[in-house]
């Protein structure tokens, strides 16, 4: 298999995963049906079938509408990221002042460039 049908290989499976998480978040979490949640972020209930079938992908505008309907960051909803790392981190940063924070990069930088060494 050529080095470009690879990509394009990759590229449908990752479309296809995108779709499963779409219609995983309207099913499940915003239980909204399809013609619904097809006009809040602006596109057709066909049109978000494809999407969910792995058939087509929405626009940076629809992708934001439905990262700011369901909570979910656009690495997740796109990559399959997980977005409750985030939340998790500044839970925890919420325990310390600035300054706490800052020797704490400090820090981190340094260990690494150990590790790096």
């Amino acid at each position: 298999m050529s080095k470009y049908k690879e990509i394009l290989s990759q590229e449908k499976i990752e479309q296809i995963e995108r779709g499963k998480r779409i219609k995983y978040i309207r099913e499940n979490e915003l239980k909204m049906p399809k013609t619904k949640l097809a006009k809040e972020i602006g596109i057709s209930g066909q049109f978000l079938g494809l999407v969910e079938e792995g058939k087509g992908n929405l626009v940076y505008r629809s992708v934001k509408k439905l990262r700011d309907l369901s909570g979910h960051s656009a690495d997740y909803i796109l990559y399959g990221l997980d977005d409750t790392v985030i939340a998790k981190t500044k839970s925890l940063l919420e325990q310390y002042d600035e300054e706490k924070i800052i020797k704490g990069i400090e820090m981190l930088k340094n260990f690494v460039s150990f590790l790096e060494d």
